[in-house]
């Protein structure tokens, strides 16, 4: 059945964890726009939601760094931080091994992954699920992409994975979701925390709201670094997106620079239709 829903969100820490510390109007607006987010995902029917995330070194590290990785368990518990840090109570969010490995067997078929039976969520994939999927009641299907330990995975390979998944999620009977979360630029535990390159990411979107192939695989990790920090690297997980909407246009629902939640905060979702 065709992918039903593609987007992309934030997943800053300091988005739960430093609530209370935001210009309210601000933070409300962007709240709303995860709203938003959630009931259009249960507006589209999904049974189930990929997500395509940036794991921070909580369960793969440099002795055993996949360039991909697909979850497939029946469960998956977090948050892996700190509940009083992250705001955000223990968890178990449903899985589906037998959604999973059919995906990932399609997947296989032009993109070499791994697989992984026990996953614990770090804030990458819990901030996203506290907002969309608040019952933790959509069965997820976790994806990582390695955007931490170099060498990082290549953006035309972060995109060959989008294009492979949504091949795979047509091919399935169910109805599936795809979202990304990442940045966009942020330069997470380092003296410059709470920079924010608002030129930068505004270019960025306008490329992913184009749904523009060839701009998004040209930048190079040296620029981003450089203009979006260490946190920018994870646009691969929004690339991954944008190659499964298959040229889909898409449209930002909000975004905003918000200093003490240490990123440029964004909701933006592709019409499928």
């Amino acid at each position: 059945m065709p992918l039903v829903y593609a987007g992309v969100c934030s997943h800053a820490p300091g988005i739960t964890g430093r609530a209370d510390q935001a210009d309210p109007e601000v933070r409300d607006r962007f709240y709303a726009a995860f709203d938003g987010m959630r009931a259009d995902i249960e507006e589209s029917g999904a049974e189930a939601l990929v997500v395509i995330a940036a794991e921070h070194f909580a369960n793969f590290f440099m002795d055993n760094m996949p360039t991909f990785a697909i979850g497939m368990a029946d469960f998956y518990d977090g948050p892996i931080e700190d509940p009083g840090w992250l705001a955000i109570d223990r968890f178990r969010a449903p899985g589906n091994r037998d959604l999973s490995r059919r995906i990932i067997t399609e997947v296989m078929q032009t993109v070499d992954v791994s697989y992984a039976e026990e996953w614990r969520f770090d804030h990458g994939i819990a901030v996203p699920l506290h907002f969309v999927t608040p019952r933790f009641d959509l069965p997820i299907i976790p994806v990582n992409i390695n955007c931490q330990g170099p060498p990082l995975t290549p953006l035309p390979r972060a995109w060959a994975l989008g294009e492979a998944l949504r091949r795979a999620a047509d091919s399935v009977p169910e109805r599936i979701a795809v979202i990304g979360t990442g940045g966009i630029s942020h330069w997470p535990a380092t003296p410059d925390s709470g920079k924010i390159n608002e030129e930068w990411d505004r270019e960025f979107l306008d490329r992913w709201c184009r749904n523009d192939h060839d701009a998004l695989v040209d930048y190079d990790d040296l620029g981003i670094y450089a203009d979006a920090g260490q946190g920018g690297f994870e646009i691969r997980t929004f690339v991954a997106v944008s190659a499964a909407a298959g040229g889909a246009s898409g449209t930002v629902a909000f975004y905003a620079p918000i200093p003490i939640f240490a990123v440029g905060c964004t909701i933006a979702s592709y019409d499928l239709a």
